[in-house]
C-alpha cells in the first residue's frame, strides 16, 4: 500500500455505546438539552419533542446529539456532552449542553436526501501548518435503505456510524490540507445511496 497523501486521524472516536437514549436516560438528557435550548427560544420557539442520535466519545468526552422542531417552524439542534465512568457502574459527572437554531429544515427543502448538522468540537495539528477541524456530525438519512453513514476527507473514509432508526452520528476532521468533509449514505449491499458535503 502506498504511503498516505496527508496525515489523518480516522476512526477517532469510539463507536457508538448507548444507542437511541430512552427511559430515565433519555429524561436526565432532555432536562439538559431543553436548558440549553431556552438559550434561543426566543429567536426560534419553543421546541417540540426532542429527537436524539447515537452516542460518539472522544477525548473523553461523550456526545449525545438532538434537535427539535419548534412551533415556529425552525429546528433548534445541539447536543448533551459529559465525562463517562471509568466503570460501568460509575455515573456520569460534568453534563453541558450546547444549542442553536436554523430556519433550514428538511421540511422546507423536500429535494434533501440527508438532514444533517454539524457542530465543531476541537482541533487535530497535523504537519506544518495544517489543522483540521474535529466536526460532530449528527443526522438522518430522509430516504430508505440506508445502513451505514461515512464521513469522507479527500476521498478517504474517516468515520462510519451504522444507521439506527434512520439517525447517525460521526466524528471527523474536515476543512484540512484543501479537503472538506462529506457524508455518504451506504446500503447493506454496498451501494451509495446519497452523499452531501456540509458545504452545499
Amino acid at each position: 500500500m502506498p504511503p498516505a497523501r496527508h496525515l489523518v486521524p480516522r476512526y477517532a472516536a469510539e463507536p457508538p455505546h448507548e444507542g437511541i437514549p430512552d427511559g430515565q436516560w433519555r429524561d436526565r438528557l432532555q432536562a439538559e438539552f431543553l436548558a440549553a435550548a431556552q438559550a434561543v427560544a426566543d429567536d426560534a420557539g419553543e421546541p417540540g419533542e426532542i429527537v436524539f442520535y447515537p452516542d460518539r466519545t472522544w477525548h473523553g468526552r461523550t456526545y449525545v446529539p438532538a434537535s427539535a422542531a419548534t412551533a415556529s417552524g425552525m429546528e433548534v439542534y445541539g447536543y448533551v456532552v459529559y465525562v463517562p465512568g471509568d466503570d460501568p457502574d460509575d455515573e456520569p459527572t460534568d453534563f453541558s449542553a450546547h444549542a442553536d437554531f436554523t430556519e433550514q429544515t428538511a421540511e422546507q427543502n423536500p429535494d434533501w436526501e440527508l438532514d444533517l448538522s454539524d457542530e465543531v468540537i476541537g482541533t487535530w495539528h497535523g504537519t506544518g501548518d495544517d489543522v483540521a477541524s474535529m466536526t460532530l456530525v449528527w443526522g438522518r438519512s430522509l430516504i430508505s435503505g440506508g445502513t451505514l453513514a461515512t464521513a469522507e476527507l479527500g476521498g478517504v473514509s474517516v468515520d462510519e456510524c451504522p444507521v439506527e432508526d434512520r439517525r447517525f452520528t460521526l466524528l471527523a476532521p474536515d476543512d484540512y490540507a484543501g479537503e472538506l468533509l462529506e457524508v455518504h449514505l451506504y446500503s447493506d449491499d454496498g451501494d451509495r445511496l446519497a452523499r452531501e458535503s456540509l458545504y452545499e
